[in-house]
């Protein structure tokens, strides 16, 4: 089962970095009203990235930590559909509504669900 956990874990990583690269493209830092513009946006990520890998490392060992890393990284994944959803269903923002964008987001979701199911699981 930590098989299936490892390379969901992955995929939904991966997905997420994906939207963050879509995310710069949006200038996602003014749909937030975030200071710093893009140099703020790009420093916001230092300490992301590596959070992403370190937790596919813990993942891969099996540990208690890459369960812990799991959750949250699928916890992050449905709150980036739900946040970006809410922009654009109740807000009427156009970010994020290409298909490409939709299909990112969507995809993130269904992955993080699964990984959710997949922690149960263990």
């Amino acid at each position: 089962m930590y098989n299936l956990l490892f390379f969901n874990y992955l995929i939904t990583a991966t997905l997420l970095i994906l939207h963050e690269i879509d995310s710069a493209y949006w200038q996602e830092w003014k749909l937030f009203n975030l200071p710093g513009d893009i140099t703020g946006f790009l420093l916001f990520h230092i300490p992301i990235l590596p959070f992403f890998m370190m937790g596919l490392v813990e993942v891969y060992k099996q540990s208690v930590l890459g369960l812990i890393f799991a959750i949250i990284l699928s916890f992050t994944g449905i709150g980036a559909f739900g946040i970006h959803m809410y922009f654009i269903k109740v807000k009427n923002r156009a970010e994020f509504t290409t298909k490409t964008s939709y299909s990112i987001l969507t995809s993130t979701l269904v992955f993080s669900i699964v990984q959710i199911v997949l922690i149960i699981a263990q």
